[in-house]
Order: C-alpha cells, then sequence, then structure tokens
C-alpha cells in the first residue's frame, strides 16, 4: 500500500463530502425554490465524488476499511480536507463564494487528474469534471449577481470575499502527499487567479491585496468548525455502529 496515494485520494475526497456537507445545510432554505434544488444537486455531485474517491482509498487500505468507516469513524485529526471548505454556510454570498473558489480550482485539479497515471483516479476525474464544469458556471453568475446587484447584495459578498479569501492560499499550498502525484499546484494557481479575478471584476468588487493565508487542513489541523460538522454527520453511526438503511 502506497501511503501517500491513499492519503492524496483521502484529501481530494474529504474536501468534497465536507462541503456537500456544508450545502447541504441549505437544503430547504434556500433564496428560491430553483436555486435550492440547485445547490443541492451540487451537494449528491459532491457527495457522489467522495463516495468514488473513499471507495477507491477503501481498496487499497483493506483490512474491512470501507466508504463509511472512512467518512464515518474518523476523527477531526484524520481529515485531510483544506479549511475552506469547512467554514460556516453563514449568507448565501458566503455559500456561493466559497463554492466559487472551490469548484474554480477544482476544474483545474480535474483537467490535470485526467492524465494521471492511475486509471481510477483519471476516472474519477472524467466524471467529476462534468459535474465541475457546471458548478463553476453556476457559482460564477451568482457571484456576478450579487456583487453588480443591489448596495445590501454587494456589500454582503464583499464582506464574504474578506473572511473567506485568507482560506484560499491553502489550495495551492502542497502537503507531503501531494508530491509525485502527477498534479503540479504550481501551475494551477495563475489559472484559477485569472479566473477568479475576471470573475471578482465583472462583479465590481474590490480584489483583495496580500494577506496572511491560513493553513493546516491537509495536515489534519483544523478550524473549530470541522468538529461541529463531524459531530453532526457522524452521530447515527457511532450512536448505532453499524447501521444500514
Amino acid at each position: 500500500m502506497n501511503q501517500k496515494k491513499t492519503s492524496y485520494i483521502l484529501h481530494l475526497a474529504d474536501n468534497s463530502l465536507i462541503l456537500g456537507q456544508r450545502n447541504s445545510e441549505w437544503c430547504g432554505h434556500g433564496p428560491v425554490l430553483e436555486q435550492d434544488i440547485a445547490i443541492t444537486n451540487i451537494t449528491l455531485d459532491l457527495v457522489g465524488q467522495a463516495r468514488s474517491l473513499y471507495q477507491y482509498a477503501a481498496s487499497l487500505l483493506g483490512e474491512g476499511t470501507t466508504e463509511d468507516s472512512l467518512a464515518y469513524l474518523r476523527t477531526e485529526r484524520e481529515f485531510l480536507n483544506c479549511l475552506l471548505v469547512e467554514q460556516p454556510k453563514a449568507d448565501w454570498a458566503h455559500t456561493v463564494l466559497r463554492q466559487f473558489f472551490f469548484s474554480t480550482y477544482q476544474y483545474y485539479l480535474c483537467q490535470q487528474l485526467l492524465s494521471h497515471p492511475d486509471a481510477q483516479l483519471a476516472a474519477i476525474a472524467e466524471k467529476s469534471l462534468k459535474e465541475v464544469r457546471y458548478h463553476v458556471r453556476w457559482s460564477g453568475e451568482w457571484v456576478i449577481r450579487l456583487g453588480d446587484g443591489t448596495t445590501e447584495s454587494k456589500q454582503r459578498l464583499q464582506l464574504a470575499l474578506a473572511a473567506l479569501w485568507p482560506y484560499t492560499g491553502e489550495l495551492f499550498m502542497p502537503a507531503a502527499y501531494e508530491s509525485g502525484q502527477g498534479t503540479d499546484l504550481s501551475a494551477i494557481r495563475p489559472l484559477w487567479n485569472e479566473k477568479v479575478q475576471a470573475v471578482l471584476r465583472e462583479a465590481t468588487l474590490d480584489l483583495p491585496g496580500e494577506t496572511f493565508m491560513h493553513s493546516g487542513g491537509k495536515t489534519g489541523v483544523h478550524t473549530e468548525h470541522l468538529g461541529f460538522i463531524l459531530a453532526e454527520m457522524q452521530y447515527m453511526q457511532r450512536t448505532y455502529p453499524g447501521c444500514e438503511w
């Protein structure tokens, strides 16, 4: 078993699962029915991506490991998701901006993974890319809509930008297990910057300047928010071990 490879797969899976869990908090609470359905469908896409990756990781780990045990029986320090995806949903502006930041990063990452020497990872990336392309378009349109909308919507989005921007740098800080995995974060960063800045300008937002970037999530050092996410997400499986629908 290649420990670096399984850690990398878990990192990818954890990003999708935790963001999916966050987005699921909007189910039944979206601003309008159509967008309630849209964010729920994005949630299902993310959870589906996580399942494919957890299943693959479980097959590599063996010893009775399953996708459920990886999702529901690991502690905060064992999760390798970036800090951005665990931030509270706050208002709609925070949610769509966080989705845009992450989906843009995920889009370029999946493009690189298409040529990964591991056929299984490449296949998961190919399927995910079809979904992520829509996620980028949907969230980007909302960023523009809110930023170039009313005084209140722009103010909310500007506040969301100030809150979330310091968590974007970690996306491009490679963890030890990311080296040798066939992806190059330094090549993704300029593409991400170009796309993000173009949308923020169209949204008439003030672009953020140099600031401190938080990190630690990729190595299991998380904000206090992840513990609350896992407490809710894992409650059923930990209270009734081995339960099935």
